[in-house]
């Protein structure tokens, strides 16, 4: 029983890693659709959405699963819950990403901005790491690589700033760039909201070395 377990339990481990992967390689190619206005791959991106969605059930569904037909306990049960809870974050991302490329659709012949868009490929590429290494964290069970996400999200929010000011300049001395400066700030809003989903992840996973829920961005603020 013991070593269905652990096989199982390994499968689910390998599958979450590789939704994390998905879900990394699906926020950098959105970024990489939006600056480049490439509208093709924003469509790619939507219609593959269910990929994603899919693995969340499928991982949801072997986590409940599991519970019930092992019924384990201390850091084998926190491993199963931390997947499932942590899948959710996931999924979550994702949808953020889809929403980028819906906006890339959504631009279409409107004035732009170089400067802006050069600040949003910032915050894509911090965002992009802040995946990356939550994934990584979660592969290693590192729980200082978790509790170090809160770093990256304070630069991406840092970012965000200055972003807003130069979209809200811009729209200020240019009533044309308006509809695209919308569009900018709600990139960059998704942008926040998927590093804030890699915090949860961070979250789960301290919770899977300790037993602990804790607040990580509330924990950085207390400092």
């Amino acid at each position: 029983m013991r070593r269905l377990f652990d096989d199982e339990l390994d499968e689910l481990d390998n599958g979450f890693t590789e939704m994390g992967v998905l879900v990394s390689h699906t926020v950098q190619k959105a970024v990489a659709a939006f600056i480049n206005h490439d509208r093709e791959a924003a469509q790619q991106i939507i219609a593959e959405d269910h990929q994603i969605n899919d693995r969340e059930i499928d991982l949801e569904s072997k986590s409940f699963e599991m519970i019930a037909l092992y019924q384990p306990v201390t850091t084998d049960l926190r491993e199963v819950v931390t997947i499932l809870k942590a899948v959710s974050d996931l999924e979550r991302a994702g949808d953020h990403a889809r929403n980028i490329a819906h906006a890339t659709i959504e631009v279409k012949g409107q004035h732009r901005s170089p400067e802006v868009e050069s600040q949003l490929a910032t915050m894509g590429e911090q965002t992009t790491e802040i995946v990356k290494q939550a994934i990584q964290a979660y592969v290693n069970k590192d729980e200082q690589a978790a509790r170090d996400l809160v770093a990256i999200n304070n630069q991406l929010a840092a970012i965000n700033e200055r972003l807003l000011r130069e979209v809200y300049n811009q729209a200020q001395a240019d009533s044309n760039v308006i509809l695209a400066a919308m569009k900018y700030s709600a990139v960059a809003a998704d942008l926040l909201r998927i590093a804030d989903y890699m915090i949860n992840v961070g979250e789960w996973i301290v919770y899977l070395k300790t037993g602990q829920i804790v607040e990580l961005k509330l924990m950085q603020n207390n400092d």
